[in-house]
């Protein structure tokens, strides 16, 4: 009996032992949405009011060229301070330039941006992007909310674990002759959506070629 006892000890033993030292098969989430925080800089967002393709003696701003800038408001704190900062909603769609006969620039391997909708970013939106006016630099507050992502080879993007809520999503598309420019160009887009709990959002983020 007392053999028996022991027998049975030792197999239940081992098979703890056993049991304990093998990982949970647990799926890595490969698909989180970074915020602004997570990776990257200021200096990496296109959300300056200069083209990109500019010389470096070309991007000199003048007095007078500064004075002209359109003075941004006060950062909201508070107005921020109360947005969601976790999610489950999703964004997905394709980033293209329209050419008005059927064809399509995507814009590959670009990364594409939620700026959440407050009085900070329509001031943005209306001056900059709607208005096409040069603006004072953003506070740097601002990148605490961006959440960012990049395309794919065909333009296809994603966001993932996305708080309801309004956002404007940017991107650009860097588009040459194929859009009959001499010399490359970047192309801002930006737009509208708003997202609800666990929705799943399918908007193309694109415009028409001038």
């Amino acid at each position: 009996m007392y053999k028996k006892t022991l027998l049975l000890f030792t197999l239940l033993l081992t098979m703890f032992v056993v049991t304990a030292c093998v990982e949970p098969d647990v799926p890595l989430d490969r698909t989180h949405t970074k915020t602004w925080t997570d990776q990257g800089s200021e200096e990496d967002i296109d959300m300056s009011d200069l083209d990109e393709n500019l010389t470096e003696s070309e991007t000199m701003i003048t007095e007078d060229e500064e004075s002209n800038k359109v003075e941004r408001i006060a950062f909201p704190a508070s107005e921020y301070y109360r947005l969601a900062r976790t999610g489950k909603g999703t964004v997905k769609g394709t980033i293209y330039l329209d050419d008005g006969y059927g064809k399509r620039i995507v814009g590959a391997n670009t990364r594409l941006y939620l700026n959440p909708v407050t009085s900070y970013s329509k001031q943005w939106y209306n001056e900059s992007y709607l208005g096409g006016n040069k603006m004072t630099k953003a506070d740097s507050r601002l990148f605490n909310y961006l959440k960012f992502t990049a395309s794919d080879s065909n333009g296809k993007f994603a966001f993932y674990g996305v708080p309801s809520g309004s956002y404007y999503l940017i991107g650009t598309v860097k588009c040459g002759e194929e859009c009959g420019y001499d010399t490359g160009k970047s192309i801002r887009i930006a737009r509208q959506v708003t997202v609800q709990g666990n929705q799943v959002l399918e908007k193309d983020l694109t415009r028409m070629l001038n």
